[in-house]
């Protein structure tokens, strides 16, 4: 990451680009590898009602913002992150349509999130959004850091992955901000929820990726497993290569802008600008960097 491309605090309100989801998208999309295809499956079923809860949590403190720089990014992380909703929904459809149980786990989540909405603080709720949106932006840092992430991946579900990245980084800043300017939430209780999302998150995850591979019929599952935790976990994982970015969240004095922007953010954005609108060609665009 550097210094380069727009201003940190440039969050773009875009409508949700067609990513051609009525095609012939295939149903392990990511080099015909089950795990890496279902774990972002997986993501994708939670992050409907996972974005909605989450603009619920800033705005619980809207009225409260003084500063019309941050409440105008509150606006934008709110159409944005409403966008986002709006894709996986639509994508999620197909998901169902391969006889994935996406209604009950969809509920399932709802009933979790009412839950939480309902028993427990507001700053303790935006504190795990915080910790979400930390750790989604760090992933589309992953993404866009190393295009050959998606090197095997279905270029339609790569370029809705990758938009939905950029979008994260672009509002990454947003809800930490509102969390420490305005709700006054203090570095225990945010850390302690990071530490909370970092476990629960990636077991819900996992959970669901286990119906999808019974489904499937998957063959051989053990070995599955291994190699997909491997291809996340292992010593140059994709989640282990963003750890240094992870742990810099446990820093008192951390800011989600303190890494700066990337050149690559650069290069997707003029892409896509330049095209029209075309997730797919600046997706692609990665690729030559």
């Amino acid at each position: 990451m550097d210094g380069s491309g727009p201003l940190p605090n440039s969050i773009v309100q875009r409508k949700g680009p067609d990513f051609g989801l009525d095609g012939d998208i295939p149903r392990w999309w990511f080099g015909n590898d089950p795990f890496k295809t279902r774990f972002f499956d997986a993501m994708s079923l939670l992050f409907p009602e996972g974005e909605r809860f989450f603009i619920e949590c800033v705005r619980d403190y809207r009225d409260q913002i003084s500063d019309p720089v941050l409440l105008g990014q509150v606006k934008d992380f709110t159409f944005q992150e409403g966008q986002h909703g709006m894709v996986h929904t639509a994508y999620n459809a197909r998901i169902a349509e391969q006889g994935i149980a996406v209604d009950n786990i969809i509920a399932q989540e709802k009933r979790i999130l009412a839950g939480l909405r309902k028993y427990m603080p507001a700053g303790y709720m935006l504190a795990h959004t915080a910790a979400v949106e930390h750790m989604t932006a760090i992933m589309a840092h992953g993404f866009m850091n190393d295009p050959e992430v998606f090197e095997d991946a279905d270029e339609r579900m790569r370029a809705l992955f990758v938009w939905h990245g950029v979008e994260e980084i672009e509002h990454k800043a947003v809800a930490f901000d509102v969390l420490k300017k305005v709700a006054k939430v203090g570095y225990l209780t945010r850390v302690l929820s990071m530490a909370y999302v970092s476990l629960v998150f990636p077991l819900h995850v996992f959970l669901i990726m286990r119906h999808m591979f019974k489904v499937d019929g998957v063959q051989s599952r053990f070995k599955v497993w291994i190699k997909g935790l491997r291809w996340l976990y292992g010593r140059r994982g994709l989640m282990t290569r963003l750890l240094p970015h992870y742990l810099a969240y446990y820093r008192p004095s951390f800011h989600p802008w303190q890494a700066g922007q990337m050149e690559t953010y650069s290069i997707w954005r003029g892409t896509y600008d330049s095209s029209g609108g075309d997730a797919v060609a600046a997706a692609n665009a990665l690729r030559a960097v």
